[in-house]
């Protein structure tokens, strides 16, 4: 397996610079981050249970799930995001409608649908911990029932249509793990499948939570355990490279189209043109990877819409998603002035590393 060398600074530039020149349309799960910010110095005791009453002193909210890789590729300066799938008729879509709007996002093709809930994280906190011990259990909101047909009609008649106003990429985030009660049903899935043959010049790029093996066409980016298909694949291990390496080349086959595997902190694996091995930032201290899977992905897709390689882009996608990490309580963003001095960090990393191979 090689891997990636050559990646200057100069490089990273001419890249970066052309992002405001980009088109990407987003479509998927749109989920609503709300943050609750508890203080637990004043916590009360509830008179009517006798249960903790947590005392919460701070809301935050926030675009999640697709709406994450939204508020990336905003950050990184792409020059429209489009957003493609629905709220519900709800306070959480109102909220996460008007997150968007700030953001400066085209809303025609996010559609409110009355009988859906607006996917929503609910994520209380330790105002006192910002690290990952900090955080409460979770509550989720999800929509439980199957889309209606006119809403999926809705979908892949927008997709038809940003296709052929020529976007550069098309960006999919499925994020709901029952078949029909997301924006990435099988009929959609298969109308994204199409539209990759019939317009290759467009990036068609794929992540999702359970199905990732079901897509065709696409550049799809698998972490390791969604490539191998299996509940619990071996560990990472440099000894097992080759056994890892003969299942991403299958799936690379089934999928006729790139595979971009994301491998925690041992950075990433990428199918095409060969397949190649792109360290990961090494990181110290504390960091929360809520959302790096989604950042990068941003980075990734903006670096092939301006002609970088498949692995130049995933360095950039690593990149970004090395600086979200380390924002901490959030779901973090990069931007562009953000990603020079990354790049040199990494590059430093990589020098020692072959010194010390070498020696």
């Amino acid at each position: 397996m090689k891997r990636l060398h050559g990646f200057t600074p100069e490089r990273l530039a001419e890249l970066i610079a052309r992002f405001p020149n980009v088109r990407v349309a987003v479509v998927g799960d749109f989920f609503l981050d709300r943050y609750f910010d508890v203080d637990p110095a004043l916590e009360e005791r509830s008179l009517e249970t006798g249960l903790p009453a947590h005392q919460v002193v701070g809301v935050r909210s926030s675009p999640g799930a697709a709406g994450t890789v939204v508020n990336n590729l905003v950050a990184l300066d792409a020059g429209e995001v489009i957003p493609i799938g629905f709220v519900g008729d709800d306070g959480e879509g109102y909220e996460l409608i008007q997150n968007l709007r700030r953001r400066g996002c085209p809303l025609e093709q996010l559609f409110q649908a009355n009988g859906l809930r607006t996917p929503t994280y609910l994520k209380p906190r330790n105002i006192t911990d910002l690290s990952l011990r900090g955080e409460h259990p979770r509550y989720d909101i999800k929509n439980r029932m199957p889309i209606p047909c006119e809403l999926e009609a809705k979908i892949v008649a927008c997709l038809e249509e940003v296709a052929e106003k020529g976007v550069h990429a098309v960006v999919v985030a499925d994020q709901i793990e029952e078949s029909f009660h997301g924006v990435i049903t099988p009929r959609v899935r298969q109308a994204l499948a199409d539209l990759a043959v019939a317009y290759p010049r467009t990036i068609f790029w794929a992540d999702s939570r359970r199905f990732i093996r079901l897509f065709r066409r696409l550049i799809i980016k698998p972490n390791y355990r969604e490539a191998f298909g299996i509940e619990e694949p071996p560990e990472l291990a440099r000894g097992l490279w080759d056994k890892y390496l003969q299942m991403i080349t299958e799936l690379r086959r089934q999928n006729d189209a790139p595979v971009v595997v994301t491998c925690g902190d041992q950075g990433m694996i990428v199918t095409d043109p060969e397949l190649t091995w792109i360290p990961a930032v090494r990181l110290e201290g504390p960091v929360d990877p809520t959302g790096a899977g989604d950042s990068v992905t941003a980075g990734a897709v903006l670096a092939l819409a301006v002609g970088a390689t498949l692995p130049e882009a995933a360095l950039v996608g690593t990149l970004v998603a090395s600086i979200t990490a380390q924002q901490l309580a959030t779901t973090g963003t990069a931007s562009r002035t953000d990603l020079p001095a990354q790049l040199e960090l990494w590059l430093a990393q990589q020098e020692t590393i072959a010194a010390g191979d070498a020696g």
